[in-house]
């Protein structure tokens, strides 16, 4: 089900929220949110299969394609539920895991992780996610909180965050509460004084909410609210709708 335009009661909300003087810092998801995720994983882990190709010929041909990386990745998380928050290290131990199995030297894991890991930055920004990142970063301090393990400087956009944090640094992920308060405490503000703005209805809208702060669904593919419970503050089907209501007027 659709759900229908929001457009006009956003661009109102954001507006009271911007004259109000509550937004005194921005929190900010990184995957699906500023670049499509699944294009870029899967772009790395091509990477990936070339690298072992050259490198761990039994293993390349065991694992034969991206869709039986990605499912070696899967089941790491059930064999390794201690790397939970920790995407860097569930893909490190699943490529061991297929060095292992192939007879190939687990020791191979970590440059072939390094080749993964230099392929899953190089993202390709959505349009307005760089204009945002600029009208953002000129009027609050802008923190990256993500339970992805991009690295924003890497990526190229480093100066537009006052901090950035990943489930893989913190040892904790959204939705939990103590990880928005991790970000709001990298701002220097409290957690009622961040509007956080994500793609994903519960870890991103409902996880801001529970932990106090403002949310903003980003909302690109204009569907119903999926989640029990409360919608978030702002709904938007774009960055440049967000930038629009929160503009000076």
């Amino acid at each position: 089900m659709q759900s229908q335009d929001t457009t006009a009661p956003a661009i109102e909300t954001l507006q009271r929220l911007r004259h109000s003087g509550q937004i005194r810092a921005i929190s900010l998801d990184l995957d699906d949110t500023l670049w499509p995720i699944w294009p870029t994983i899967a772009k790395a882990e091509a990477v990936l299969l070339q690298w072992l190709a050259q490198h761990a010929p039994g293993t390349a041909e065991h694992l034969g394609d991206t869709d039986k990386v990605r499912a070696l990745r899967h089941e790491i998380v059930a064999l390794r539920p201690d790397l939970k928050a920790d995407l860097s290290g569930l893909r490190r131990e699943s490529i061991r895991l297929a060095l292992t199995r192939a007879g190939d030297d687990p020791a191979l894991a970590e440059p072939a992780f390094d080749e993964f890991f230099a392929a899953r930055q190089r993202v390709e920004l959505f349009d307005d996610a760089l204009p945002a990142l600029q009208f953002l970063s000129q009027r609050w301090p802008v923190v990256a909180l993500s339970n992805g393990n991009a690295n924003v400087h890497v990526v190229g956009i480093g100066k537009h965050f006052r901090a950035s944090l990943s489930a893989s640094g913190a040892g904790m992920a959204k939705p939990e509460t103590r990880f928005f308060q991790a970000a709001a405490d990298a701002a220097g503000v409290a957690p009622e004084h961040v509007l956080h703005i994500g793609d994903d209805a519960e870890l991103d809208a409902r996880g801001a909410m529970d932990a106090g702060m403002h949310a903003v669904w980003l909302n690109r593919g204009q569907v119903a609210w999926p989640c029990v419970g409360p919608e978030p503050h702002v709904t938007v089907a774009s960055l440049w709708q967000l930038c629009q209501g929160l503009a000076d007027r």
